[in-house]
């Protein structure tokens, strides 16, 4: 797999971890909680993240992420059942 390849399917991972940050409850919840294990199982489940990427995602603010995801409309927003 080249270089570029790889760097567009790990940029698709981030893509899709944000995504998931600003429209899924459990997800978002379970990120706060603990990021390094959720992306250390993201990565067992073979989402692809450089070190830079993984590092980057760690060091989102948290109240960024919640108020981000506030403002999406709720349409779109996956519940948590479980958290209730």
């Amino acid at each position: 797999m080249g270089f570029a390849l790889l760097m567009r399917m790990s940029h698709k991972s981030v893509e899709a971890i944000i995504g998931k940050l600003a429209t899924d409850e459990g997800f978002r919840r379970r990120f706060l909680a603990d990021a390094v294990a959720l992306l250390d199982e993201l990565g067992r489940r073979g989402c692809e993240l450089t070190q830079v990427e993984l590092q980057a995602l760690m060091a989102m603010d948290p109240e960024a992420i919640r108020s981000f995801a506030g403002v999406i409309d709720p349409r779109l927003q996956k519940i948590d059942f479980a958290a209730e």
